[in-house]
């Protein structure tokens, strides 16, 4: 076996690339992927420079590991600012680091892709042993593997590879048949609630539709590229990560994989909602306005979804991070995961005593969460 890293994702073609994949997961997809680096959002000038890590087999590539070098810690939605201030305090460096993740996307999925059939331990081995070696030649602190799959991060903690708990909140179909067959799972006030919610939408004169990323003009993307940038900027004072050909480009070539909630104000289109799916889940990711309205962005962001995932038979709806505000609208607290290798032996240790105890702290707040839940019998 052999390993390659790789500058672009187009150093290898998407036939090889989307057969590593037993998924219609979508934002390990090629064409994702290469979204990204052509509209500009990741690269060198970005510090998300892609390294992408290969595994082959003479002439048959047998898995891939998506991989970044960065030089700084945004776009990642698992939070270590607070060890790379403990590097810089000790006089050392955190920055360059490497990580698998899917960038500015925190949705669970598949981070490591292998041909069925391929021996898995085997090219476990090779893969993380050619990973630590990159790490050393690059000077790199650490690896970092963000939103895993359960069975990926429990593999790679037999690996050495310290695990870290984190908490979302999801939506779980439990045989809906309409949203109003979900609402009656709620206690009456809680009901109540979230009808006054959606009725104060329609009473602002406001209409939904939701639409395949391949209905879109350019024209509609143009403006929800001018929504997404608008909000970003008011909630952090800089524009957002993605380039302007980021979304057209993925409307071109995975139209099939984006759903779109638009909200019309006497005909005027004002604000958009950008989700993607796959077979099983519906990913809340992007969201936009031109002007507020009341509850407007509960019910582009959420409830469309809702309605969408019932009607379409997805079990499960991930509205993206962060958000206790989600649980009173029937999204249910669900731990994520994140894995890291750390180079210094003394920052090793040191991290690993502070996620022993972070992670009761987050089971605690879990738990605790979990009694806010909007329904007749929490967690039922």
């Amino acid at each position: 076996m052999k390993a390659e890293f790789i500058a672009s994702i187009s150093a290898v073609s998407p036939q090889q690339w989307n057969a590593l994949w037993q998924t219609d997961y979508p934002f390990t997809r090629h064409a994702f992927l290469t979204a990204l680096e052509h509209s500009g959002s990741t690269g060198a000038d970005t510090g998300w420079r892609p390294c992408h890590l290969l595994l082959w087999q003479k002439q048959r590539l047998l898995a891939a590991l998506p991989l970044f070098e960065k030089s700084h810690s945004y776009g990642e939605y698992v939070f270590d600012w607070a060890w790379a201030d403990a590097y810089q305090r000790s006089g050392l460096r955190y920055y360059p680091k490497l990580v698998t993740a899917i960038p500015f996307t925190p949705a669970t999925g598949p981070r490591l892709g292998i041909l069925p059939g391929a021996d898995r331990e085997r090219v476990h081995a090779h893969l993380f042993d050619a990973l630590r070696q990159h790490a050393e030649q690059l000077r790199a602190s650490s690896w970092h593997c963000l939103f895993p799959e359960a069975q990926l991060s429990t593999q790679l903690q037999q690996y050495q590879f310290s695990r870290r708990l984190g908490c979302q909140f999801h939506w779980f179909n439990r045989g809906y048949q309409s949203f109003d067959d979900f609402l009656s799972s709620f206690n009456s006030r809680k009901r109540k609630s979230l009808k006054r919610e959606r009725r104060r939408v329609r009473e602002q004169n406001i209409e939904l539709e939701v639409r395949l990323g391949g209905e879109l003009s350019e024209q509609e993307w143009r403006h929800f590229y001018e929504f997404y940038h608008l909000t970003y900027f008011k909630r952090s004072g800089r524009q957002g990560y993605l380039g302007p050909e980021f979304f057209p480009a993925l409307a071109a070539s995975m139209p099939e994989s984006m759903v779109m909630v638009m909200a019309r104000y006497h005909g005027e289109l004002v604000a958009a909602a950008l989700n993607f799916r796959d077979s099983d889940t519906l990913y809340g990711r992007y969201w936009g306005c031109r002007a507020e309205f009341d509850t407007l962005h509960f019910e582009a962001c959420y409830y469309q979804g809702i309605d969408y995932a019932i009607a379409q038979g997805l079990q499960r709806f991930d509205p993206g991070a962060q958000g206790e505000h989600k649980i009173q609208r029937g999204f249910t607290p669900v731990p994520t995961w994140s894995n890291h290798w750390i180079a210094d032996e003394r920052f090793r240790a040191a991290i690993e005593d502070f996620l022993r105890r972070e992670t009761s702290s987050v089971e605690q707040y879990m738990a605790s969460a979990c009694e806010y839940l909007p329904f007749k019998q929490a967690g039922s």
